[in-house]
């Protein structure tokens, strides 16, 4: 079983910053995944971001590229999405997933494991 934590949401205005940490525990394995999707109202679910455990491959939905950073932390089993130049577009319930495989995907049925969400806001 593997458990994920989020923390970091908030509201910010338009140009501003925000951080997601997401902490990842459990039988997690070595070689995972772990991807950001996001959720605005009345939207399906959508990919923003992942990257590789191993190796730190990423990658980027293009409307958040050169805007949003993913990262991670082996040590703390932890991956991080720094957001920069936030848009009132990006206001989402944003959510950490983990797949047990070492192939990035970016589609909502390719994580078994989610968080329970942290709620971002950019106001304009």
């Amino acid at each position: 079983q593997v458990q994920l934590v989020e923390s970091g949401g908030g509201l910010v205005q338009a140009g501003g910053s925000l951080r997601l940490s997401c902490a990842a525990s459990g039988r997690t394995g070595s070689s995972y995944v772990m991807g950001w999707f996001r959720q605005a109202p009345g939207k399906q679910r959508e990919f923003v971001a992942a990257i590789k455990r191993r190796g730190g491959n990423t990658f980027y939905e293009d409307s958040v590229k050169g805007r949003f950073t993913i990262s991670r932390d082996n040590a703390k089993n932890t991956v991080y999405l720094q957001m920069n130049g936030l848009k009132p577009e990006d206001t989402a319930v944003y959510s950490c997933a983990l797949r047990t495989n070492s192939i990035i995907s970016t589609i909502v049925s390719g994580y078994y494991y989610w968080g329970q969400g942290t709620q971002v806001t950019v106001s304009s």
